[in-house]
């Protein structure tokens, strides 16, 4: 049993749902990013999502692609994230996820990839630019390795092919919210309640809501029929407006805002 199985497991035999927040590596420096890692599990998130900057996002909107570009032009490296992951890892006591496009899986080669995010202490990948046709080899990789491969389903997906995406995951289903890119929004689709409560009814793999999730109010609409809520671009913006604060000051406004999520999600 992975370690994110596990997660799930101990959740739903206590009736409780994960909060998930995304952050990206080295915005604006990978020591920031250790700090923040710690602050969201000791608020009590239950799982961290960290994204690989990319120089060309997949599906991210301009908060998270800002990000990115912000760390890239102050030379993050993926060795300087993976040793920054293999020291903060052992201590933080939950999960953590990578989000990268498999560009950068393949030019490391998948096994060796794979093989450094182990070692990290890492516990899956979301790769959203791996069509599910061309995952089996590395979804054999992972299994090997206990790494759980993350795969997304679209509300434009076919059901068909959400059901073979389904079969082939491993961990969680990240179920996309919307269509379109990555970013806070006001209001989430009146049907998006419905389609996970028809994928509910097709699997026994957890399923976790991401994109637009920004608010208690997405957190009381979407806990009933999801096992986990992942939250994004309104963590990444905040770190943003915040380049000119203290560190402190940053990390504090950002474990106000998850502990209200979580807040909401307790009573859900």
């Amino acid at each position: 049993m992975s370690t994110i199985d596990e997660l799930f497991t101990n959740l739903r035999a206590a009736g409780r749902k994960a909060l998930m927040p995304f952050i990206t590596a080295g915005d604006p420096d990978v020591e920031f990013s250790a700090s923040l890692l710690a602050e969201l599990i000791r608020q009590g998130c239950h799982m961290c999502e960290v994204g690989i900057p990319y120089s060309d996002p997949i599906a991210d909107g301009p908060v998270i692609q800002a990000s990115y570009t912000r760390a890239l032009d102050n030379r993050v490296r993926l060795e300087q994230i993976l040793e920054m992951l293999a020291d903060v890892t052992p201590k933080l006591n939950a999960p953590v996820v990578t989000m990268t496009s498999y560009a950068i899986i393949s030019r490391q080669a998948e096994e060796r990839y794979v093989d450094s995010i182990a070692e990290a202490g890492i516990a899956g990948i979301i790769a959203p630019d791996l069509p599910v046709e061309e995952s089996a080899r590395l979804a054999k990789i992972c299994a090997a390795r206990d790494i759980s491969l993350i795969q997304l389903v679209t509300p434009t997906t076919p059901r068909e092919r959400t059901l073979r995406i389904a079969e082939t995951s491993t961990g969680f289903l990240y179920y996309v919210s919307v269509t379109g890119i990555t970013g806070e929004r006001t209001e989430l689709p009146a049907e998006l309640v419905d389609n996970v409560a028809w994928l509910r009814e097709q699997t026994s793999l957890p399923i976790c809501i991401g994109f637009g999730i920004s608010d208690p109010e997405h957190v009381r609409m979407l806990a009933p029929v999801a096992d986990g809520l992942i939250v994004g671009s309104a963590i990444v913006r905040r770190i943003a407006a915040g380049q000119d604060d203290p560190r402190e000051a940053v990390l504090k406004d950002i474990g106000n805002y998850v502990s209200t999520l979580l807040s909401e999600l307790s009573v859900a």
